[in-house]
């Protein structure tokens, strides 16, 4: 098209243009002595204020500052105009609205601020995959420096519900200590009356590829997995993991987490909370009053109960690194999931894959906190956004209208006893339910790796409840490289174990290797196959999948240095939950564990392993800063002192101190 066929049948009166209109009404409310004081921006931000059509009288009450994730257009009958980068964003601007309009009703100034996030769904296996982890230490600083950039701010409300932008949000908040902030969570999307949900439909490729489904059944299935417009996921993944762990820290209200998307009960928990947000501000609580190393420990335990996602071993630490608090180790990972039984059953961990909607209805956080406080397990004194301590939040909820209301609610829609959704820990432990996570070490992974072991299947764990494999591993030095051979009938069967290296910060941004975990997950011969990688995973992968393992490949890891044929063995103690991953050799050379250790040191890393090519400069960046931070295991933070620290010894080195203007 030219720009002769662009400038052609112009709209009538296109030509008719005003250069000037008449400014808003009524007058700003200053006085001789703000005039005199007031720094010019507070009395700019009035006159732009008054510009965007708000009432004159009130521009001096005080602002509040709403910032969220939301993503795509629609009109205000729902009609989509645009769509998001994911259904988990799309409607967190009807939850700012309410939370806006409660602020306007209290006579106060709401501003709203967006910071969209992307779809680790929509990137797997994609080179988007490769900002997924980056972005959200970029999205932290975006939010951090727009909420700073509204020096008259009262509160700052946020909202989130996904993979990447909730944990954003919530390091974002974390960081303003001295301020009252809330987090209000995006939700669940509603599950589709038949079909699968949106962690199951990920699959239908590579099922499609092996026979196991059909080109109709891939279409449907494939349209109808989204049953309402927005909401996190229907599992439990990172997004559904996240708002959880968010109800637990104290940062969002009780019985918040996990809220059906669109319905009366999701919106008004946006206006309760604008109400909270402006009465912690009058009674003087702020963050740094809610986010301490109690409620941190609180927030691990949550994590435990429900059989989390291992992405929140990476979150966490960065949410308690910025908030000023200790950041858990993996030995804290560890004596936790030891000391909390796992007490919901929820997708995809199951042993019944109910939706994160019936998870809320059942009593969600609230209901779970109960019974880690009948076991003595919870810090009840610490402080909440409630404005009550979180033992007073429980002795409201266990005589509440509303547990009452919502657990007969799952009753009458679903048929479904609360109780079979959240068990009591007698009930998890007759049931035989695990713990949620075990850290293998080993002379593969000297650092530690992580399995969520109560979710391999149990068909494959012995009679002692101890997973054992030992074979011989088939090697990738990429993910595309593994999930075509996936795609490849026969090319991986039953008994093999799957090495996936070059998969960690340095390579890939640490991208998540879910198209290969649901793979195996779905695929009828996967539950014989163990995956281990220096990747994530999704909150959603299940199975004998073995992620985070460190050092990673491009680090020198020992990952790096198997071959196709080495001899691996793994073995995970699902009640211990203690574990250990070993190459042993070869079937001419068998080795003991430190022989093996010794055999890796030796050895030259896999020459094919490499920072893929399509890895951005702003990812490789990003891999360098947390790197000298700590790595993944400290939560891929920026360590602005340690950065600094290493930048001058590195100038003092090439000898070019002349050049810095640190000191």
């Amino acid at each position: 098209m030219s720009v002769r066929e662009l400038y052609t049948n112009e709209p009538e009166n296109i030509y008719d243009i005003m250069t000037h209109a008449e400014g808003p009404a009524g007058k700003l409310p200053l006085t001789p002595e703000l005039l005199k004081t007031l720094p010019s921006g507070n009395i700019f931000g009035m006159t732009i204020n008054a510009g965007m059509g708000w009432e004159p009288d009130t521009l001096a009450n005080g602002d509040v500052l709403i910032i969220g994730t939301n993503g795509g257009i629609h009109t205000t009958d729902g009609k989509t105009v645009a769509v998001g980068l994911h259904q988990g964003h799309f409607e967190l601007d009807i939850q700012m609205t309410e939370a806006a309009d409660e602020i306007k009703h209290m006579g106060l100034v709401p501003h709203a601020a967006f910071v969209t996030d992307p779809c680790d769904g929509r990137s797997q296996g994609t080179t988007g995959m490769f900002d997924s982890l980056p972005y959200r230490n970029d999205a932290a600083i975006v939010m951090r420096r727009l909420i700073r950039s509204i020096p008259t701010r009262k509160a700052v409300i946020g909202a989130a519900s996904c993979d990447k932008g909730l944990p954003a949000m919530m390091m974002a908040l974390a960081s303003m200590h001295d301020m009252s902030t809330i987090l209000i969570p995006g939700g669940s999307t509603l599950m589709p009356k038949q079909g699968e949900d949106l962690g199951t439909v990920q699959t239908i490729g590579v099922r499609y590829a092996n026979g196991e489904l059909s080109l109709e059944e891939a279409v449907r299935v494939g349209c109808s997995s989204c049953a309402s417009a927005g909401g996190g996921c229907q599992f439990l993944g990172t997004a559904g993991t996240s708002q959880v762990i968010a109800e637990g820290l104290g940062l969002s209200l009780t019985h918040s987490a996990l809220a059906p998307s669109g319905e009366l009960i999701w919106k008004d928990l946006a206006r309760k909370s604008a109400l909270a947000a402006m009465a912690m501000e009058k009674m003087h609580i702020y963050t740094k009053n809610i986010l301490t190393d109690k409620a941190i420990e609180n927030a691990m335990m949550i994590h435990a109960a429900f059989g989390g996602s291992t992405n929140l071993l990476l979150h966490l630490p960065a949410i308690a690194f910025a908030a000023g608090c200790k950041r858990p180790a993996v030995q804290d990972w560890a004596r936790i999931n030891k000391e909390v039984p796992r007490l919901v059953s929820v997708l995809p961990m199951g042993p019944v894959n109910y939706p994160t909607v019936d998870v809320f209805l059942a009593g969600g956080v609230p209901e779970v906190m109960l019974h880690l406080r009948e076991l003595g397990l919870l810090h009840e004194d610490v402080m909440t956004v409630t404005g009550s301590t979180l033992g007073e939040n429980l002795d409201w909820w266990k005589d509440s209208e509303r547990r009452d209301s919502c657990r007969k609610r799952l009753q009458k829609v679903d048929n479904l006893d609360p109780d079979e959704v959240i068990f009591s820990p007698e009930k998890a432990r007759a049931k035989g339910i695990g713990s949620t996570v075990t850290f293998p070490v080993g002379n593969i992974a000297p650092e530690g790796s992580v399995v969520k072991s109560t979710a391999i299947d149990p068909s494959v764990i012995s009679s002692d409840k101890v997973f054992r494999h030992t074979a011989k591993v088939k090697v990738f030095t990429s993910e595309k490289a593994a999930i075509a051979a996936l795609k490849e009938k026969g090319r991986i069967q039953a008994g093999d174990i799957m090495v996936v290296m070059g998969g960690g910060p340095l390579g890939t941004g640490m991208e998540e290797t879910y198209q290969l975990t649901s793979a195996l997950k779905n695929l009828s011969f996967g539950k014989h196959v163990s995956l281990i990688t220096d990747a994530r995973f999704s909150g959603v992968s299940t199975g004998a999948c073995f992620g985070h393992v460190g050092p990673e490949a491009l680090a020198g890891g020992p990952i790096g240095k198997l071959r196709d044929g080495d001899i691996v063995e793994i073995v995970v103690d699902t009640i211990n939950l203690e574990g250990s991953l070993n190459f042993i050799g070869t079937e001419e050379n068998k080795l003991t564990y430190e022989e093996g250790a010794t055999e890796l040191a030796r050895r030259e890393t896999n020459p094919k392993v490499r920072p893929d090519a399509d890895l951005p400069d702003d990812t490789r960046l990003w891999a360098a800063l947390q790197d000298v931070s700590g790595g993944a295991w400290n939560g891929s933070v920026y360590d602005v002192d340690q950065i600094i620290k290493v930048l001058k010894a590195g100038k003092r080195f090439l000898g070019l101190e002349h050049n810095t203007g640190m000191r």
